[in-house]
């Protein structure tokens, strides 16, 4: 079984003889990028260093995919927002967005052809090109609860929920419709894998409640219309959300190291399940066969970033205790991790399963 084989079989809920290692959120590093000479910003807008970047870890330390882009702004700077590409210590942030308020969002009959869409979608092509059928390859994308902050902006976004729900209700559906469009055409291009990542949606800055009624189903109709495997990111402690998550249809969900993931596997049995449509909306039915694996959670902030080869180690002894599905970074990679760090984590499985 070859490493895209493992992968999708484990999200499959099929028999595998190793825990994958893999980041399914943003992995580039700038000792990465000093190697492979796809630095940032570049990497953010040509195709072909975006996919030397993508796959760098794979080439220099044995993590187990490819995965782009390296940040949440695509989808933004596409509907008009602007966007500072950051430099090679810092990813792509929404400085400005053009829209007052729901009413004026329109998605434009050209979406796909604007901004940096096309460099990724390119940029799925030269890494299937390249790796074929044996290295799995990840794309992740923006949820639409983060995407009504980037196109709202985030003060009125946090605002408008206390405010005028209805507002910000209705630019989540057109930021839904966003997304279903963008994952599409990323499906399209045949990568093996869709990260949603929605850290707007963390319990730290949303109440559990809203999450349940208003991000919940906007995830599940995303989810719906992903016909490749799909997994979710949320960040913060999500366990106030896990089961809500669960139910959302993604095959796996990732999560920081501030969730327990022996915890979280018993919450998510009973939370998956199938969705049906009711009225035009997703409504998750539960308690299905289908649990969700569960992703994470070496420390990227702490572990992975400032510390030793053998705390990294220590980590992922201890996910692999308390069960984890796939081996992964809690969250994004900070850019100055040590490369030395990302080795130990595929050393550190291969140790503690006999590989």
């Amino acid at each position: 079984m070859n490493l895209k084989e493992n992968v999708l079989a484990v999200l499959r809920d099929e028999e595998t003889d190793v825990t994958p290692v893999v980041s399914v959120t943003q992995l580039g590093i700038i000792e990465a990028m000093e190697k492979t000479d796809a630095f940032w910003p570049e990497a953010h807008t040509d195709a072909e260093k975006m996919a030397t970047l993508g796959s760098s870890l794979y080439e220099l330390a044995g993590l187990e995919c490819a995965r782009i882009p390296f940040c949440l702004t695509v989808e933004a700077e596409a509907m008009g927002c602007k966007v500072d590409l950051g430099n090679k210590d810092k990813t792509p942030q929404v400085v400005e967005s053009p829209f007052e308020s729901s009413s004026d969002i329109r998605m434009p009959d050209d979406f796909l052809s604007k901004g940096r869409i096309p460099a990724v979608i390119d940029a799925i092509g030269k890494l299937k090109d390249k790796y074929g059928d044996t290295l799995p390859i990840i794309v992740g994308i923006t949820g639409p609860f983060t995407l009504t902050g980037h196109l709202l902006g985030v003060e009125k976004l946090v605002r408008y929920m206390r405010t005028r729900p209805n507002e910000v209700e209705s630019t989540l559906d057109k930021a839904l419709d966003v997304s279903i469009e963008y994952a599409n055409a990323i499906a399209d291009a045949g990568p093996d894998m869709i990260c949603v990542a929605d850290p707007t949606s963390a319990p730290e800055l949303i109440d559990p409640l809203q999450f349940k009624t208003m991000v919940k189903p906007a995830l599940e109709d995303l989810s719906m219309q992903i016909n490749t495997s799909k997994v979710l990111h949320i960040c913060g402690s999500t366990e106030p959300i896990i089961k809500d998550m669960a139910a959302t249809g993604f095959e796996g969900l990732s999560i920081e190291e501030k969730v327990d993931i022996a915890r979280a596997k018993e919450e998510v049995k009973g939370g998956g399940g199938k969705t049906i449509r009711v009225g035009g909306r997703t409504m998750s039915m539960g308690g299905g066969d289908k649990v969700p694996k569960i992703i994470g959670n070496i420390s990227s902030s702490e572990t992975l970033f400032r510390g030793s080869p053998d705390q990294v180690k220590e980590e992922v002894k201890k996910v692999l205790e308390a069960g984890v599905d796939i081996i992964a970074p809690s969250c994004g990679l900070a850019p100055g991790s040590p490369l030395e760090n990302i080795k130990a984590m595929v050393k550190a499985r291969n140790e503690f399963q006999g590989v």
